[in-house]
């Protein structure tokens, strides 16, 4: 198996409305993103998948996060928690590749400072049969 993994920067505003803390405060982060690919078989060249269309994918998700009250996207409605900001980063992303490259992605990491990070995996589907 195969791990590929790109990463970008982002400095944005938040608030836990539904916190009780000092995060239930307008406060900002420095964000570092990171979105990892996994796959067994490799291309012709020897890759999983090209680190240019993850970057370009990463990239377009970080320009909508970028410089924003994060509280303002309506994808982060209840609040933009960092596992909120790591599935919107995951789902926006794989919207931003092509079908091939998007079945590779299997997960984002969001972190908030170099200690606190979030990661968002998509669930498995249940198993069905008897």
């Amino acid at each position: 198996m195969y791990s590929v993994r790109v990463e970008a920067e982002f400095s944005a505003a938040h608030f836990l409305s539904r916190y009780r803390g000092k995060c239930e405060r307008l406060h900002g982060h420095n964000y570092r993103v990171r979105l990892w690919a996994r796959g067994e078989d490799l291309d012709e060249g020897g890759m999983l998948v090209d680190f240019a269309l993850l970057k370009d994918a990463l990239r377009g998700v970080r320009e909508t996060l970028d410089h924003r009250c994060l509280n303002d996207n309506p994808a982060f409605d209840g609040g933009p928690s960092a596992e909120r900001i790591a599935r919107y980063v995951f789902e926006e992303a794989a919207k931003r590749l092509p079908p091939e490259a998007a079945g590779l992605l299997f997960a984002a990491e969001v972190y908030e400072t170099p200690a606190n990070m979030a990661r968002y995996e998509p669930g498995r589907p249940a198993p069905s049969g008897p």
